[in-house]
């Protein structure tokens, strides 16, 4: 028997998808899960220290099989991390699936993600860096996503409450 997550949260990075799947999972009464997290558990190491090791395609291959795993193994709420989506296997994973994409406008993500050298993709201009990541990204968000709910100047309680609605899920 196969299991799928109840929902998949995919977006940019900074969007709020951390805050967003704990919420819903409470409100929805399942468990979350973070590919990101995935990574750094089974790595050893921050997501950073594997770009900056071994380089972005290897990041991505490793990112690839935690993704797969966790769309396989997971029944409750999961976050895709921001990259995700570049690549065409995991999209056609995705097909099928409650997908929503959390959108924001660069303003807002230059606010929320700033200059943190936790994010490897922002190191140097992060709104250049962001607004060239989104225009390589948006359209695979939009691809895989059933739902779009944007995040500018919502709290993370009227986001959560906007992807409940989108999906027309139930709390518990």
């Amino acid at each position: 028997m196969s299991t799928a997550p109840l929902v998949v949260l995919v977006g940019p990075m900074g969007v709020g998808k951390s805050t967003v799947r704990q919420q819903l999972a409470g409100r929805l009464g399942v468990g979350y899960r973070d590919t990101d997290d995935d990574i750094v558990a089974a790595e050893g190491r921050t997501i950073a220290e594997i770009f900056v090791d071994e380089g972005e395609p290897v990041f991505r291959a490793i990112e690839k099989r935690a993704v797969a795993q966790a769309l396989a193994g997971h029944e409750g709420v999961l976050a895709l991390g921001g990259g995700s989506v570049l690549d065409a296997d995991t999209r056609a994973l995705l097909a099928g699936q409650r997908v929503v994409y959390l959108s924001m406008d660069v303003d807002e993500a230059v606010k929320r993600t700033g200059l943190n050298a936790a994010r490897p993709l922002l190191a140097i201009n992060p709104r250049k860096q962001w607004r060239e990541l989104m225009e390589a990204r948006r359209h695979l968000y939009a691809e895989v996503a059933q739902a779009v709910v944007a995040t500018d100047g919502r709290t993370p309680e009227e986001v959560t409450q906007a992807v409940l609605d989108a999906l027309e899920l139930k709390e518990v």
